[in-house]
């Protein structure tokens, strides 16, 4: 079913060029830096804080509501008509929606346990789509003031540094980032096999809690790898152009292209990439 909010859904006016990924991700920027003013209010007082659970262990605050409505202010206000796909209001959009024009896919806060609990890795995380290809994307690591951004063929960047993925090739050297099934207990034993395959020939596995901030790890160089058997538009979108735009490479567990939808991933350094997929498959 397409989910429309009023105003989110609508064609971009004909009469309205499609910005340029430059100027998307402008909006993005100025969109993810207001939601992290309201985190980090909130997060000076995260006692007082209202949250629910969605579903079992899926949990919810008014802060993701809240920068998410401020997010999408801003986005709507620089592109008027655009499409969104977001976490909290708007978590559905046809697919031929998304093959004309602008869509922004959008997660407020991606890491909202952490938040919740004190632990400082949690991100807004923005992209953009024209046409249903990724054009622009931003991760902002809150806690530590981390912009990482991208457009298609400007490369990714951190405050200013250019992002390449890692060199390393040795499995025994490469450590991996994951995230484990909290949603989808029927994948634990899934789950439990894939990690006891790379547990045994890598330097380790990490599982910091916020996809986003996994997937600008490897874009980083710091995981040369991260893999999620099930994942949502919202958790990839921006890091996948990220990673991409940082050398590596950005597949579902079969190998085929990922798309920005609900899948599983695989991001990694080339040089890990296949070693990677034959042993998580």
């Amino acid at each position: 079913m397409t989910h429309q909010p009023t105003g989110h859904g609508r064609m971009t006016p004909a009469l309205l060029p499609v910005p340029t990924p430059a100027l998307l991700l402008d909006a993005l920027r100025e969109a993810a830096a207001v939601a992290a003013e309201v985190i980090r209010d909130r997060a000076r007082r995260r006692e007082s804080i209202v949250w629910r659970e969605k579903a079992a262990t899926d949990f919810v605050s008014e802060i993701d509501t809240t920068a998410e409505a401020r997010i999408l202010e801003v986005l709507l206000g620089r592109v008027p008509g655009a499409a969104i796909l977001a976490e909290e209001s708007a978590s559905t959009l046809a697919a031929e929606r998304r093959a004309r024009g602008v869509t922004f896919v959008v997660d407020p806060l991606d890491g909202t346990t952490n938040f919740l609990h004190g632990v400082p890795e949690y991100a807004v995380s923005i992209a953009a789509l024209v046409d249903d290809e990724l054009v622009a994307g931003v991760v902002l690591q809150v806690p530590r003031d981390e912009w990482y951004t991208a457009t298609r063929g400007g490369g990714a960047w951190c405050n200013g540094r250019r992002l390449q993925v890692s060199t390393i090739a040795e499995p025994g050297r490469a450590l991996i980032a994951t995230g484990f099934p909290f949603m989808h207990g029927d994948d634990l034993e899934r789950y439990i096999g894939q990690m006891r395959r790379l547990m045994t020939h890598t330097a380790g596995l990490r599982r910091p809690g916020s996809a986003s901030l996994d997937l600008a790890g490897v874009a980083c160089g710091q995981f040369d790898g991260f893999w999620e058997n099930r994942l949502a538009p919202w958790d990839i979108a921006a890091g996948i152009l990220l990673v991409r735009e940082a050398g590596g490479i950005v597949t579902d567990l079969s190998g085929a292209p990922c798309l920005v939808a609900t899948t599983s991933l695989l991001a990694a350094n080339p040089a890990m990439h296949q070693w990677l997929i034959e042993r998580l498959r």
